[in-house]
């Protein structure tokens, strides 16, 4: 299946209308600082459900230090990329074995910084920043999601370490083809009050 079918249900008793962030976390990145918030949901009142998709694949993209793009590609685990170019930037698939089954690099060839982004289902789901001439932005992500309840963030943004802190439900969608991620009042402190419980289906 090239993506999984996920639907969050709302049955907490949230009356403040709050946003539901969704997001992955780089394990390449020792320090696990920050994340992407790949997905805000907003106006999911009780009641309401909110399908979406998680693909398999990723796209990958490069910019300059002084805002050129370069053209995106689809990536897999297990494959490597070389952003090229002088005056017209590529991204040249350079490596798909069995040297880090688990990640995606992209490899700096050229003289100045670029800016490394990695999209899920068109959305931003991670951005390596600066990354130096002949240096490499490594992305490894495991088969879960991160989900919780926050306030005042933007689909896109990325989240420091003080929100992140407050996100602790991770789901794991391995071996998941489609399921509900069903919301509920968690009655504890945990999770803003809120707590995240994912329903296989057949």
């Amino acid at each position: 299946m090239e993506y999984l079918q996920l639907n969050l249900i709302n049955r907490s008793q949230d009356a403040n209308n709050s946003q539901i962030v969704i997001f992955q976390q780089n394990e390449a990145d020792s320090y696990e600082e920050i994340a992407v918030a790949w997905r805000v949901i907003e106006n999911c009142r009780t009641g309401d459900s909110y399908p979406f998709r998680f693909p398999m694949q990723y796209i990958v993209g490069a910019n300059t230090s002084d805002g050129n793009y370069v053209p995106t590609q689809y990536a897999v685990a297990g494959e490597a990329f070389n952003v090229t170019g002088e005056t017209q930037y590529a991204l040249d698939f350079c490596r798909r074995g069995p040297e880090e089954p688990q990640s995606i690099q992209v490899n700096n060839n050229l003289n100045e910084n670029i800016d490394v982004n990695i999209y899920k289902d068109g959305r931003l789901l991670a951005v390596k920043s600066d990354v130096n001439p002949s240096g490499a932005a490594v992305f490894e992500f495991k088969p879960t999601i991160w989900i919780g309840v926050t306030s005042n963030i933007t689909e896109g943004e990325i989240m420091n370490s003080a929100i992140i802190a407050n996100i602790n439900t991770e789901l794991n969608l391995l071996g998941i083809a489609k399921a509900n991620i069903i919301m509920t009042d968690g009655g504890s402190v945990t999770d803003n009050q809120f707590q995240f419980t994912l329903e296989p289906l057949d």
